[in-house]
């Protein structure tokens, strides 16, 4: 299973749509924003490096998510 942890993820839906969410779709939910936020770390990881950095800021993260 993958890093974030799911019952935050079923909390995240819940909020957005006020309805009950199966386990399910949590685990999906959580399995996508990884996949999501592993390319983002990826790319920032990248600019950082071409900066001559070895510290990800949060400035890499925001253009990365571009």
């Amino acid at each position: 299973m993958g890093e974030l942890p799911v019952a935050a993820c079923g909390r995240i839906i819940r909020k957005a749509t006020n309805m009950r969410v199966g386990r399910d779709a949590a685990v999906v939910l959580a399995e996508l924003l990884e996949e999501i936020g592993t390319e983002i770390a990826s790319e920032a990881g990248k600019l950082a490096k071409h900066a001559k950095r070895k510290t990800v800021k949060a400035s890499d993260i925001k253009l990365a998510s571009r």
